[in-house]
């Protein structure tokens, strides 16, 4: 009979070159780059003071995260049914819907963008059929708002957030459900207190996972969205493509970082991460 052995201490030799692979294609570019907060053209802290005496960069933190937010509500609301749909039907259907699920990640961030801009423009699908339908005398302004950044966002994430609850909802016991109901509890009460509970975790991950995402869209903001509706994400190409400012770019990434670390430091404190990775 084999007897387990425990890990020698040399054991750690077998990651060195996952380690290395890390180092070189992760930590190293991230950290290069900013270091050019500090590092351009010289070692100076000029771009930080830059940042701090202009209030307006932290107006579009504040937006960012805004945008964020909402497209991370919108997503659980909008997936939550969709997640408990595809834990309750049959292999066969599930299999089905989870196509349709899928489907949006067959296609570009690009191309989906310019959907929506050919769906929601002033002489776009939707408002053409309003006022064909007389509806409308005349045309909404739907394209470069923020309506239009949270739609096209909230479509472009909501196959993580449907598959972060799914992979939760599925492995809990169904059995709970008639149990609580034969102890008095209706089917609306069974839900909110023994399924809803239970699926929090696959809820907390995914929100996780959406929010921290969408804190760095480019594409769809930049098509969808005007210019009230500026994300780091765009200040941080205008620095680097159109003026050239290298070092100011990597302060403006390190303080959405920064930014981001600090949020997930509450998330972590409040909701408890390691129950729901």
């Amino acid at each position: 009979m084999k007897t387990y052995k425990e890990p020698t201490k040399y054991g750690f030799i077998f990651l060195l070159p996952s380690i290395v692979i890390l180092i070189l294609i992760f930590i190293f570019p991230i950290a290069f780059f900013l270091s050019k907060s500090f590092l351009d053209p010289e070692p100076t802290v000029k771009h930080l003071l830059h940042l701090f005496k202009n209030p307006v960069y932290f107006k579009v933190v504040w937006i960012t995260f805004r945008i964020s937010f909402t497209v991370t509500v919108a997503c659980i609301l909008l997936g939550y049914p969709i997640a408990y749909l595809l834990s309750e039907v049959t292999d066969r259907t599930r299999n089905l819907l989870m196509i349709l699920v899928l489907i949006p990640f067959w296609t570009s961030l690009l191309v989906r963008s310019y959907a929506w801009m050919v769906l929601l423009g002033r002489k776009g699908v939707i408002n053409n059929l309003l006022t064909g339908l007389g509806i409308l005398t005349s045309p909404l302004r739907m394209l470069h708002t923020a309506f239009a950044v949270n739609v096209g966002m909230v479509q472009m994430m909501m196959p993580f957030m449907i598959l972060a609850m799914f992979s939760v909802m599925k492995g809990i016991d169904r059995s709970l459900l008639p149990a609580a109901e034969s102890l008095g509890a209706n089917k609306f009460q069974a839900f909110i207190r023994i399924f809803l509970p239970l699926s929090l975790p696959g809820v907390g991950a995914g929100s996780l996972l959406v929010f921290i995402y969408s804190l760095g869209f480019f594409i769809t903001p930049a098509l969808l969205g005007g210019r009230k509706d500026v994300m780091m994400s765009m200040l941080i190409e205008e620095q680097v493509n159109t003026l050239l400012n290298w070092g100011f770019a990597s302060t403006l990434a390190l303080l959405l970082l920064v930014c981001t670390f600090f949020f997930f430091l509450i998330y972590s404190r409040f909701f408890k991460i390691e129950r729901i990775i």
